[in-house]
């Protein structure tokens, strides 16, 4: 008889709370249904998306004791205080960048003797990432940043994602819904844009050129889409190498600037690292030619490619202003001012189709390998095992020794 293995579904416990989970009740029941050996045991929460009730209706076990799982799935960071000692555990972790917040949740998975394998570090064998939460991330930046523009200027109205149920009933809710023109800017091209370029399908915002949008007027709302090749050129060559782009991004030059004078809403879903030069200057948003009346920074870093990002709203207050003399927060929709809608959480806003999402990944590309005695894929991934930093990760030492 196979031995059976526990898989516990824990509940999150970051402040600010997420809801979000790794897989629903019903893909935890097909899991149990075609794998026999496997049951999913799901921690009791007041906040997840989808009830305990919903888990027991489906015939998934709701307990607060994980000790005897043999793997535990979580979203965000674990407090260190409620890890496990001697467990394997599945988040994003939020260290590989050896970011300061998270130092003591790094040093306390090494002495409890923990197995951490980070999300965001499983990726294909070309290095493309396999999970992420992106495309729902780009669906509600997009809408919430077409909300604040429609708020701003007091030409249209939708209403918030999280009034939602799901993304089914945000859908409904755009019939009838008419924009007025507008030029809409948006960069990227991975899974963030898949999403932003889902709402303006939606909304039928019209597709035209990068040249287009600089040069002519529409009497209805269009967007361009930038993706990297088009936004960074080579300084000397002026060619684009996505390969060398990333390893040498500070060799590139941005060409966003024209774009400053022509969009009306920008939508940021580019790439970002500190060694790239931002899609504009503090210099350029003194200009009275500054047109852009609001920023949707969904790859949402501080003073990164959008250098007045000066931190993040919240689900509840999304936007703020910046005055762009002062480079100082303001409210939001004033004169003189670009709004910004930064939020570090934004598919918590459609939690239940985001986490539905999220499964479906977490089901076809590493499920199985969870299962496997070994696993060249789970290694990739795994920062530390059994308390220790492993070889691909060994840079992380300063970190972990508290000496940076």
């Amino acid at each position: 008889m196979e031995k059976q293995f526990r898989i516990g579904l824990i509940r999150e416990a970051k402040i600010p709370q997420d809801n979000r989970v790794a897989f629903t009740p019903l893909q935890c029941h097909w899991i149990q249904q075609h794998y026999p050996h496997v049951k999913m045991i799901a921690q009791p929460s007041p906040h997840r998306c989808y009830t305990d009730a919903e888990y027991t209706a489906a015939g998934i076990e709701v307990a607060d004791d994980m000790e005897h799982c043999d793997i535990l799935l979580g979203i965000k960071e674990v407090p260190p205080e409620l890890l496990i000692a001697g467990k394997t555990y599945l988040f994003f972790s939020h260290t590989k960048k050896k970011q300061p917040y998270n130092q003591q949740l790094l040093q306390t998975i090494a002495s409890k003797n923990i197995t951490l394998v980070d999300y965001e570090c499983l990726t294909h064998s070309d290095g493309q990432r396999m999970l992420g939460f992106g495309f729902f991330a780009g669906v509600v930046g997009a809408h919430n940043g077409l909300m604040t523009y429609g708020q701003r200027t007091g030409t249209f109205h939708l209403k918030r994602v999280h009034a939602c149920h799901d993304f089914q009933e945000l859908i409904s809710h755009y019939f009838g819904v008419k924009l007025p023109p507008m030029k809409i800017a948006i960069t990227g091209s991975g899974r963030v844009t898949a999403g932003t370029l889902e709402i303006m399908g939606l909304l039928g915002i019209k597709y035209v050129t990068p040249d287009a949008l600089l040069m002519q007027d529409f009497e209805y709302p269009v967007y361009t889409q930038l993706k990297a090749g088009e936004l960074y050129l080579h300084r000397k060559d002026k060619t684009y190498n996505r390969l060398d782009f990333h390893h040498h991004p500070e060799n590139y030059e941005c060409r966003f600037r024209p774009f400053v004078r022509a969009a009306d809403l920008l939508i940021n879903g580019i790439y970002w690292d500190e060694r790239m030069e931002p899609l504009f200057s503090w210099e350029d948003l003194k200009s009275p030619h500054f047109r852009i009346q609001v920023i949707a920074d969904i790859t949402d870093d501080a003073s990164g490619s959008i250098p007045c990002n000066l931190g993040d709203g919240t689900i509840d207050a999304p936007v703020y202003g910046v005055n762009r003399q002062q480079r100082s927060k303001t409210a939001p929709h004033l004169a003189g001012s670009v709004d910004m809608m930064c939020v570090g959480n934004l598919p918590n806003e459609l939690p239940r189709d985001a986490s539905h999402y999220f499964g479906d990944q977490l089901m076809k590309y590493v499920f199985d390998e969870l299962l496997l005695p070994k696993s060249e894929l789970l290694q990739r991934a795994t920062i530390i095992k059994k308390g220790s930093l492993t070889p691909v990760f060994s840079y992380l030492q300063d970190y972990l020794s508290n000496r940076q």
